[in-house]
C-alpha cells in the first residue's frame, strides 16, 4: 500500500491481488461490481442452490450491497450509497465459498463472514454511507442483469471509477471494525 494515497484496485479481481491488501488501506474501485440487497441474495442463493453454480456469471466477482435510485443529473444513477453489509451476513459465507470474491457495503460483519474471508482469499471493502449522490458520480453505467422487478432491489451490473473505500475485513480475517476500537482506545490524550 503506498503512503501516498489509495491503492487503485481494478474490478474483477483476482485472489492474488486481494492478499496484498490490508484491513485498513483505501482503495479505489474501478471496474465491474453486481448489485445485491436482501431480496436478490435470497434469489442468488435459491439458484446457488438449484443449480450448485452462481448465476449471471457472478463467479469471481464482487457484490456491491447497494440498490442505486433511477438515473438522474445525467448519471447513470441518482444516488448509490451502501447498504448495511450486516443484513447479508447470512448469505455471504455460502457465496464466498461459491466463488464471490469481495463484497462492498457499510458497518461491520459478523465473526462467520470474517472467517469466510480468511477461509476463501476475501475481502470485504467498507464504503461511506451518507453519500450516496457523492458516491453515485463514480458509477460510469448501470444495468438491469436480472429480476427488474425488484426495482432497486434488482441485480445490476455496474462499473465504477476510482470508487473511493477501505478494506475492512481482508484475506487473513483481520478485521477492520473488530480492531479498530481497541487501538482508538490506546491513543495517549490530546491536548
Amino acid at each position: 500500500m503506498p503512503e501516498t494515497g489509495p491503492f487503485r484496485l481494478d474490478l474483477p479481481a483476482d485472489r492474488e491481488t486481494l492478499a496484498a491488501l490490508t484491513a485498513g488501506d483505501a482503495v479505489l474501485l474501478s471496474g465491474v461490481v453486481f448489485t445485491a440487497r436482501d431480496a436478490t441474495h435470497a434469489r442468488i442463493v435459491a439458484e446457488l442452490e438449484r443449480t450448485g453454480d452462481l448465476p449471471f456469471g457472478l463467479a469471481g466477482q464482487t457484490l456491491f450491497y447497494a440498490g442505486p435510485t433511477p438515473p438522474a443529473a445525467g448519471r447513470p444513477a441518482g444516488a448509490v450509497g451502501p447498504t448495511t453489509a450486516s443484513r447479508m451476513d447470512a448469505h455471504t459465507p455460502a457465496l464466498l465459498r461459491a466463488g464471490i470474491v469481495a463484497t462492498i457495503g457499510k458497518g461491520a460483519r459478523s465473526p462467520a463472514v470474517r472467517e469466510a474471508c480468511a477461509e476463501t482469499g476475501s475481502v470485504y471493502f467498507g464504503a461511506v454511507g451518507g453519500a450516496a449522490a457523492l458516491l453515485a458520480t463514480h458509477v460510469r453505467s448501470a444495468e438491469a442483469v436480472a429480476w427488474p422487478e425488484l426495482g432497486t432491489e434488482a441485480l445490476l451490473r455496474m462499473e465504477l471509477v476510482d470508487f473511493p473505500a477501505f478494506v475492512a475485513i481482508d484475506t487473513r480475517g483481520a478485521d477492520l471494525y473488530a480492531e479498530a476500537p481497541a487501538e482508538w482506545r490506546t491513543l495517549p490524550p490530546r491536548g
